[in-house]
């Protein structure tokens, strides 16, 4: 039985080559599971031998014979074979039989690696047989920490704390969006250090008219200054009316329970803990920023707003989000404009008067 692994140890065994035999990947996170089969391919296989030593098979097409005898196949002038089996849990009652078998023995020159697909329900057999990791899809809190890994480990070069941040409200917490605008930024910066400067004239986002900005307006119920960011936001990368309504049900709901908590008489010192917990257990929330920043502007936010004001702005946003699967709405823009003044008390006509 082999003790569970992570991404630490892992990315520590491609640099020095000593791989255990098995690795079982699964979790939901399938951008950064792809990432690191990658980086095991990239540094476990021969490039001059990889025809003869790399195979990758999927488990609804073996047979309990054709995975036997891959498996048993030793390298040909490498080190190692270097094996992908994708979806295991698809693998037939004798394919599977064959694959059991094996892990009991594996062989010291092959490299099997097991890699489940999302969604797909741990596997405790192999939990147990292999060096398991689990892909977890990264909560907001994370977010910054793999930026920052990716500059540094995948593109050598550094980013300020503050242009994480910019970035990240800009670019949203979707993977493979901030890698695309990372290596945007390294080729704009030819390698040198990233900072507030570069994220500004590479994704177009200026500090003050972030996501993140626009949410502390809203929280603070400063309608006309949320009112009048809504067409920056609605320029930058991956953001529109339904991100935006993601973003703003999230704050709604972490300050009507940071307010119920206030009331209940949890102490200033353990509220941000807390929250963090709640944030954690939602799972999938949608801040629109890291989630410290996130978690501070919805604790002073919980300071004034009333639970009725909460449940008036959540109605608000349920109405709204039914109302974008209406596709007579005019502009996002007008319709977030609308929608921003009724959460913050203010009706169309009081504006305008």
């Amino acid at each position: 039985m082999s003790s569970a692994s992570d991404l630490k140890s892992l990315r520590a065994a491609c640099k020095s080559g000593a791989f255990a035999s098995v690795y079982y990947f699964h979790g939901d996170d399938d951008y950064v599971k792809e990432e690191e089969v990658r980086r095991v391919i990239e540094a476990a296989v021969d490039p001059a031998t990889r025809d003869f030593n790399f195979e990758t098979l999927r488990g609804a097409d073996q047979t309990a014979e054709s995975l036997g005898s891959l498996l048993g196949t030793p390298p040909m002038m490498a080190d190692r074979r270097v094996i992908v089996l994708r979806d295991p849990g698809a693998l037939k009652k004798d394919a599977r039989a064959a694959l059991d078998r094996y892990l009991k023995n594996p062989a010291s020159d092959v490299l099997l690696l097991l890699v489940s697909p999302s969604g797909s329900k741990a596997d405790k057999a192999l939990l147990n047989a292999t060096d398991s990791i689990e892909f977890a899809p990264l909560t907001g809190e994370r977010i910054p920490r793999w930026i920052t890994y990716y500059v540094e480990h995948d593109l050598g070069t550094s980013i300020t704390e503050g242009a994480v941040k910019l970035l990240q409200e800009a670019a949203g917490t979707e993977l493979a969006q901030l890698r695309i605008e990372l290596d945007k930024l390294v080729s704009y910066t030819g390698g040198a250090h990233i900072n507030e400067a570069s994220v500004e004239a590479v994704v177009g986002v200026r500090p003050g008219e972030t996501m993140g900005d626009f949410l502390d307006a809203v929280a603070a119920r400063d309608a006309a200054k949320a009112v009048a960011m809504i067409p920056t936001i609605l320029q930058q990368p991956k953001s529109n009316a339904v991100t935006t309504i993601m973003a703003l049900t999230a704050q709604t709901l972490i300050v009507g329970w940071a307010q119920a908590a206030i009331e209940r008489g949890t102490p200033a010192s353990r509220l941000s803990r807390e929250v963090f917990d709640v944030m954690k257990q939602s799972g999938s929330l949608f801040t629109g920023r890291a989630w410290g920043e996130f978690a501070s502007t919805c604790i002073r936010a919980a300071e004034v707003w009333s639970a009725r004001a909460v449940d008036e702005a959540l109605a608000r946003l349920l109405e709204a989000d039914a109302a974008l699967k209406d596709t007579r709405l005019s502009s996002d823009e007008q319709f977030l404009a609308n929608l921003v003044l009724g959460v913050c008390g203010v009706s169309p006509r009081r504006r305008a008067a």
